[in-house]
């Protein structure tokens, strides 16, 4: 006829056992509450990046095309792939960018810089004052002046539903298929839940706070999404895959780019080779962002966070 034993599970529990419950009961609702306020604060900022002056950019690249339409003869087929399709790109902070298909019997055999300078001195003249107009190794750039630039790199139509692109390194073409890369980037995400695209847009909002000579480009930043998140099967939420993103690109980043779409040849080649000077310097400042997310989220510091986006609390 003995009691019931009341007090269920903390009966014959010490003082500091019971402090311990309590304690670790405290810290989950913490974290808790950390991580719904880290959400909401990343929520925020994509829906500040994507609320963008989107109806800008494609007026733009409506305005290019139509410029580069008219002056080369033969055929433009359309602007593809690049981070506006994507929609990766984070205007103001990052790339936006497209590939232009030239289809021009006028600039068969002509080296990329040729072609190149064609598209320069064709939307110099169209856009005016509008834009300033420049290229270099691989792209046209048209920087407006207020924050949003538009980089152009031609495409010529190559065997197999691929295309060739300025070569990176040299004065020469290299082969890419952007149907499959966009194809592949499209599996990934879908793979993760529809967070992968988020954050890589955040990740170059990021690495868009950086001087443009530390800069990973947008492409580049694309392919290490796709290549860290290979058989992912942590958290699929944009403030667990954010950190994730910078530590195993920075393992990644050390060397050449390799996978099937044909990206390789040209997407990380200004890097150079396996373990260059640049691609340390570059695996430095990714791992560097991993440990200040990591820092950040250990303090439950959403200001620390958001320093990050190079904004204040």
């Amino acid at each position: 006829m003995g009691g019931s034993g009341g007090g269920g599970a903390f009966f014959h529990r010490s003082p500091s056992q019971l402090r311990d419950i309590v304690r670790k009961a405290e810290d989950k609702t913490t974290v808790a509450a950390f991580e719904t306020k880290l959400a909401g604060v990343l929520g925020n900022l994509l829906g500040a990046y994507n609320a963008r002056d989107t109806k800008t950019v494609r007026e733009r690249l409506d305005g290019v095309k139509a410029a580069l339409q008219d002056s080369i003869e033969g055929s433009f087929d359309q602007l593809l792939g690049g981070s506006v399709a994507k929609h990766t790109y984070v205007d103001g902070l990052s790339d936006i960018d497209s590939l232009v298909l030239i289809n021009d019997s006028a600039l068969e055999g002509k080296s990329p810089q040729q072609v190149l300078a064609k598209m320069e001195l064709i939307l110099a003249r169209e856009l005016g004052d509008q834009a300033a107009v420049s290229h270099g190794q691989m792209a046209v750039t048209i920087d407006y002046g207020d924050g949003m630039v538009i980089q152009l790199l031609p495409a010529v139509t190559a065997e197999n539903g691929h295309f060739h692109v300025p070569s990176s390194r040299r004065d020469g073409w290299s082969k890419i298929d952007p149907v499959a890369f966009q194809e592949a980037l499209t599996r990934r995400n879908e793979e993760c839940a529809g967070k992968l695209v988020p954050t890589i847009k955040l990740a170059k909002a990021i690495v868009g706070q950086l001087p443009e000579a530390q800069r990973v480009s947008g492409y580049h930043m694309e392919s290490l999404g796709i290549a860290a998140f290979r058989n992912y099967a942590g958290n699929k939420t944009t403030a667990a895959m954010l950190p994730t993103f910078f530590e195993r690109a920075r393992e990644l980043v050390l060397s050449p780019i390799k996978d099937s779409t044909g990206q390789s040849v040209h997407v990380d080649g200004y890097l150079g080779p396996a373990n260059s000077e640049a691609r340390q310097a570059a695996s430095h400042v990714l791992g560097r962002f991993a440990r200040r997310m990591r820092n950040a989220t250990a303090a439950g510091s959403t200001a620390q966070w958001q320093a990050l986006f190079g904004l204040d609390e």
